[in-house]
């Protein structure tokens, strides 16, 4: 399993992009330098009045499909 850190703060109108299905994936830069892309769909549950904010790990199989992502600290 690869597991990919990075860091969000997506304001709740940015996030609106993304819940209208006008913007479908998520681009990211991880703490080790890699450009990470995943569906936006995966930031869903994520989402409070503040937006999406905080520390989280995408989590992959051997065959680089994302398996989970979660909060981390």
């Amino acid at each position: 399993m690869n597991q990919y850190a990075f860091q969000l703060q997506i304001s709740p109108d940015q996030y609106l992009d993304y819940y209208r299905g006008a913007v479908k994936a998520v681009v990211v830069r991880c703490s080790n330098g890699q450009t990470l892309q995943f569906p936006a769909s995966f930031l869903q549950r994520f989402v409070t009045r503040e937006g999406i904010q905080g520390s989280f790990v995408l989590v992959c199989d051997d065959n680089h499909k994302c398996v989970e992502l979660k909060r981390v600290g």
